[in-house]
């Protein structure tokens, strides 16, 4: 049974939210700040969350604050995080996905959706499996692993599907709606910022100089595709 923790400073709409996720079978622990989130994950009972829903106007410390804090984590640095912003604005929208986020809900949000991303989450943390090496870059598809000149580099789930998804097909360019169908899995509401801020920090941890990439190279006007040059 899925572990969710819920970060939501609104009680009706966490009482509303977790009820909802408690029908679908997930177990659920709540924090209505971002303090007693970080504490409810330095405890005892952190090791068994497999996912944050993450609100992003908290009193005290925000959303972005928080999610970098997981990230930050080395416990909990593959965590995987949707972000809840009421807005939907663009500069909100970045900034989450950016802070680490893997996904981001606009509120209100049906409970058909927030769970079908939720699923979609869960499935990106488990990926499939075989070892690549490319210029230093190992990706171990079995473990689940990449390391970078022998280092190993921490990707949350989203961020290893994407490596994995791209190269698979080396020198395939991949559009940014077929990514968010098979990384992100949606078929609706899609958005390409999600796309493009994971791809940010992806080659932010593997590149050698992140603006002249040679792994994840942009193709313009179509999308992506893994190299390496």
């Amino acid at each position: 049974m899925p572990h969710v923790l819920l970060i939501e400073d609104d009680a009706s709409v966490r009482d509303g939210m977790e009820l909802v996720l408690r029908r679908h079978g997930y177990e659920v622990s709540v924090a209505g700040t971002g303090e007693a989130a970080l504490a409810l994950l330095d405890g005892p009972s952190g090791a068994a969350v497999d996912l944050a829903v993450l609100d992003l106007m908290l009193p005290g410390l925000d959303g972005f604050q928080v999610c970098r804090r997981i990230r930050a984590r080395a416990s909990h640095s593959t965590l995987p995080v949707i972000m809840l912003t009421a807005r939907g604005d663009d500069a909100d929208v970045v900034d989450g996905l950016e802070a680490g986020a893997d996904d981001y809900v606009v509120k209100p949000v049906t409970a058909p959706v927030l769970e079908a991303r939720i699923r979609a989450a869960l499935r990106r943390a488990t990926p499939v499996a075989a070892q690549d090496a490319y210029a230093g870059l190992v990706i171990d598809r079995g473990g689940l692993t990449v390391t970078k000149d022998g280092t190993p580099v921490a990707l949350p789930p989203t961020e290893l599907r994407l490596l994995l998804e791209l190269s698979a097909s080396p020198g395939q360019v991949f559009t940014r709606e077929q990514l968010l169908r098979s990384v992100w899995d949606h078929d609706f509401l899609g958005d390409s910022r999600i796309v493009d801020a994971a791809v940010g920090r992806l080659r932010a941890k593997i590149e050698d100089v992140a603006s002249k990439p040679r792994f994840i190279q942009t193709v313009r006007g179509f999308g992506y595709r893994f190299g390496p040059l």
